[in-house]
C-alpha cells in the first residue's frame, strides 16, 4: 500500500539497541579505512568529510569504547588525547587523510600496557578474595572521570570483581574454594573477550584487522548517535533481528561457571523438536572437538560453521544428586528457524457485547518468507473477528525499539485511509513523502497506542502519525525515546562488501514534528516501570537537534508530477485521511478519569512507592518505603483496557445522539 519505491525503503532501518558480537571474520586493512568512510559521508545527514571536530570527537570514542567503565586507565594517560589543541588536532587530522592513524596506534599500545596492568591487579586481588566475604565499596562503581592514581584504578578493578562475584551468587550457590576460583575464571573469559580487540596475538603483532575495525567503529560513532560500522559477525545478529529469521538449530547459549551452557530452546528449532534438551544443560563437545578451555567466542565460531547443514553436540547434564552428570551425544540438523516468540503476541478481554483486543509488537519485521509486522496484526485482528466483534483495540509498542521504517508505515496505514505517514528529509534538505494507499481503514474503532520511555524509532513513528490524524490516543510514560532519524544500513545484504549504518536524514510526521529529541508525548500519563531511569535520545551522545517541517494533511503532491501525479488526484485525494478532532476534545475527561481510578488503584499506589525506592537507589539514597508485591498483572495495560472502556463508552453515547 506504499508509494516511492517502497521495495527499496527495506534499507532504512530505525532500530536501537545493538548486541555486540566480538569475533571478527572479515579481513579489513588500513587502506580500507578512508574508503570506507567515504561511503558512509556520501550519505550522511551532516558531515561530508573529516575534520577537527570529528577528529576530537573520534579519539574520545576511540577511549570510550576501550574503556567505558573507567577501569583500565589513568587521567594523566589520556588526558593530552582528550583535550586537543587546534594544532594537535591538525595533525591527527593529516595522519587520518595519509591512512596512517598514528594517533589511534599510539593509544592501542596505550591500552595494551593498561590491559596487562589490569590483568596484574586482578592476579594480585583473587588471593585477597577467595574464602573470604568482601563487598564491593560503591564509591568506586559508577567512574564519572578517569582515575587520578594507581591506587584508585586498584580500588575500580576490585569493585568490578566483587560485583561480579556477588551477581553469580545470585545465581546459584558459591560455597567452596574452587566455585569461587571458577567464577574468577568466567569473569576472566568475558573480559578476555573485549580485551584481546586490543592485544598483541601470537606473533606478538597487533593485527591490523582488529585495530582497522576498532577505528572504524570510533569514526562512525563520532559522526551521530546512530551511525555505526559492524564486524560480520555483528551484521548477522543485526539481520536476525530485524528479520526474525536465521538458520541455526535453536540453541540459545550463555556463559556459566561450569561452561558454555543452554540458556534458551527456540520454539519448532531442531532443538525443540530433538525432545532431549533443557536449559541448563553443558555443551562439552561440537563436532568431535572438546570445548573445555574455549572461549565463548571460539564456541559460538564452531556452532557456525559453515562447512556442514548438520552439528555433533556432546552435552552433560547434572543429575538430581547434584554432584553426577549424564553425558550424551545428539546430531542437530540447521534449518531456517523464524523466532515466532519475538513477533507479535495477541490476546483479549470480553467487554460489553464484544471483546477488547491487545496486541504487543516488539520491533517492526520483515524477511525473505513473506513473514511481516503488518501481515501479522492483520492476521490477529481478523482472527478475532471471527469470534466476536472487537470494540475496542490497544496496540502496545511499550518496549518496541524499532525495525523496518517501511513496516512502520504498513502498519500505520492498517489504521488511517490514503494519506501521509512520514516526511523525510535528507542532508540535500530533499523533502519525501511516504504514503499509505487504501481508501479505507483496516481497523477504526477505538484505538489506544501503549508506549514507554524505551518505545523509539519506528514505534514513534506509529504513535505520533495516529496520534497527529486524532484517530488513535498515546497512553504511557511522559514521552518516548526520541529518536526521529532515518538510517540507510547495508546489514541485510548478506553480499555486502562491509557492514554499516548511517544516518542519512530526519523523519517527520504529518504534522510537520519530528519526535527526535522530544519523543512523542502521552496523551493520558500512565508511567511504566521505566519511568524513574534516565533514557532517551537526548542523554546520547551526539544526537541530531529538533525541527520541523511544513504540515501535509493536505497532501499537495508537490514531490509528484507527469501521469502519476495524475493518477494520485483521481484515486489518492478523493479518499484522503482528515484529521480526526473528537478523541483529543475527549482527552480532559478521560484524563480525569483515569486520575481517579488510579488513586484509588492499590496495585498502582504501590506501583509508585516501589518507583521512589528506585530512584533513590539510582541516586546512591535509600528510602526503604514499604508496599506489598504488586504486577499480579500489567498494571499499564489495564489502565489502557480501562480508558478505551471509556472510550468506548464515549463513542456509543454519542452515536445515541447522532441517531446512529
Amino acid at each position: 500500500c506504499l508509494f516511492n519505491k517502497m521495495d527499496n525503503m527495506k534499507k532504512y532501518l530505525l532500530i536501537i539497541f545493538i548486541i555486540p558480537c566480538l569475533i571478527f571474520t572479515k579481513s579489513l586493512t588500513y587502506g580500507e579505512i578512508n574508503l570506507v568512510m567515504d561511503k558512509i559521508f556520501k550519505q550522511h545527514i551532516e558531515f561530508e568529510d573529516f575534520d577537527e571536530t570529528l577528529v576530537s570527537r573520534s579519539l574520545k570514542v576511540y577511549i570510550d569504547n576501550f574503556d567505558s567503565m573507567k577501569i583500565y586507565l589513568l587521567a594523566d594517560e589520556v588526558s593530552s588525547y582528550l583535550d586537543l589543541s587546534s594544532k594537535k588536532a591538525k595533525k591527527v587530522l593529516k595522519s587520518i587523510k595519509d591512512n596512517e592513524f598514528l594517533a589511534f596506534i599510539e593509544l592501542d599500545d596505550l591500552f595494551q600496557k593498561a590491559i596487562l596492568r589490569a590483568k596484574d591487579f586482578r592476579q594480585k586481588f583473587i588471593k585477597e578474595i577467595i574464602g573470604k566475604k568482601i563487598v564491593a565499596d560503591q564509591e568506586y562503581t559508577k567512574n564519572v572521570a578517569f582515575a587520578k592514581d594507581l591506587d584508585e584504578l586498584y580500588q575500580r578493578q576490585k569493585a568490578v570483581i566483587l560485583n561480579f562475584f556477588e551477581n553469580q551468587q545470585k545465581r546459584s550457590i558459591i560455597d567452596t574454594d574452587e566455585k569461587e576460583y571458577k567464577v574468577f575464571n568466567l569473569l576472566e573469559k568475558k573480559l578476555k573477550r573485549s580485551e584481546n580487540r586490543y592485544l598483541i596475538n601470537e606473533e606478538g603483532n597487533l593485527k591490523e584487522n582488529q585495530i582497522s575495525t576498532n577505528i572504524l567503529k570510533a569514526f562512525a560513532k563520532s559522526l551521530d548517535a546512530h551511525t555505526y560500522f559492524f564486524s560480520e559477525d555483528e551484521a548477522i545478529d543485526m539481520r536476525t533481528s530485524l528479520e526474525k529469521q536465521f538458520e541455526g538449530v535453536g540453541l540459545v547459549l550463555t556463559e556459566s561457571i561450569d561452561g558454555v551452557i543452554v540458556s534458551g530452546i527456540i520454539k519448532n528449532s531442531p532443538a525443540e523438536q530433538s525432545g532431549v534438551l533443557k536449559e541448563g544443560d553443558i555443551i562439552v563437545q561440537i563436532n568431535g572437538k572438546n570445548t573445555k578451555g574455549l572461549s565463548f567466542d571460539e564456541v559460538m565460531s564452531l556452532m557456525k560453521s559453515k562447512d556442514t547443514s548438520d552439528i555433533h553436540l556432546g552435552f552433560k547434564r547434572l543429575l538430581k544428586n547434584d554432584q553426577t552428570y549424564s553425558y550424551w551425544n545428539l546430531k542437530l540438523t540447521k534449518q531456517a528457524i523464524s523466532m515466532d516468540d519475538q513477533r507479535l503476541t495477541c490476546s483479549y478481554e470480553p467487554f460489553a457485547d464484544g471483546i477488547i483486543a491487545k496486541l504487543s509488537l516488539k520491533s517492526f519485521y520483515e524477511n525473505s518468507n513473506g513473514v511481516t509486522s503488518e501481515k501479522d496484526i492483520k492476521k490477529a485482528i481478523n482472527s478475532l473477528k471471527k469470534d466476536a466483534q472487537i470494540k475496542g483495540l490497544v496496540l502496545d509498542l511499550r518496549d518496541n525499539s524499532g525495525g523496518f521504517l517501511s513496516q512502520a508505515i504498513k502498519v500505520a496505514g492498517l489504521f488511517i485511509k490514503n494519506g501521509v505517514v512520514v516526511i523525510s528529509k535528507s542532508s540535500k534538505k530533499d523533502i519525501r513523502y511516504l504514503r499509505t494507499l487504501d481508501s479505507s481503514a483496516f481497523y477504526n474503532g477505538p484505538l489506544i497506542i501503549l508506549t514507554s520511555k524505551m518505545s523509539a524509532s519506528a514505534s514513534e513513528i506509529v504513535a505520533a502519525a495516529l496520534q497527529d490524524f486524532g484517530v488513535a490516543l498515546v497512553v504511557g510514560d511522559e514521552t518516548t525515546f526520541g529518536k526521529g532519524s532515518i538510517q540507510y544500513q547495508t546489514v541485510t545484504d548478506k553480499n555486502a562488501d562491509y557492514f554499516y549504518k548511517v544516518t542519512v536524514g530526519k523523519y517527520y510526521t504529518v504534522s510537520g514534528r519530528t519526535t527526535q529529541i522530544e519523543g512523542v508525548r502521552a496523551d493520558i500519563n500512565v508511567p511504566s516501570e521505566y519511568s524513574c531511569y534516565t533514557v532517551g535520545e537526548r542523554y546520547l551522545e551526539y544526537p541530531l537537534k529538533s525541527d520541523t517541517v511544513k504540515a501535509a494533511y493536505k497532501d499537495n503532491l508537490s514531490d509528484l508530477d507527469g501521469k502519476i501525479r495524475m493518477w494520485f488526484k483521481q484515486n489518492y485525494l478523493p479518499n484522503l485521511q482528515k484529521k480526526v478532532t473528537f478523541w483529543q476534545k475527549m482527552v480532559p475527561i478521560l484524563k480525569e478519569n483515569s486520575k481517579v481510578r488510579l488513586e484509588k488503584d492499590l496495585d498502582f499506589q504501590n506501583f509508585l512507592k516501589k518507583q521512589e525506592n528506585v530512584k533513590a537507589k539510582l541516586n546512591s539514597q535509600t528510602l526503604n518505603i514499604e508496599y506489598k508485591n504488586y504486577g499480579q498483572e500489567d498494571i499499564q495495560m489495564s489502565e489502557a483496557v480501562n480508558i478505551l472502556k471509556d472510550m468506548i463508552f464515549i463513542e456509543a453515547e454519542k452515536r445515541k445522539v447522532s441517531g446512529f
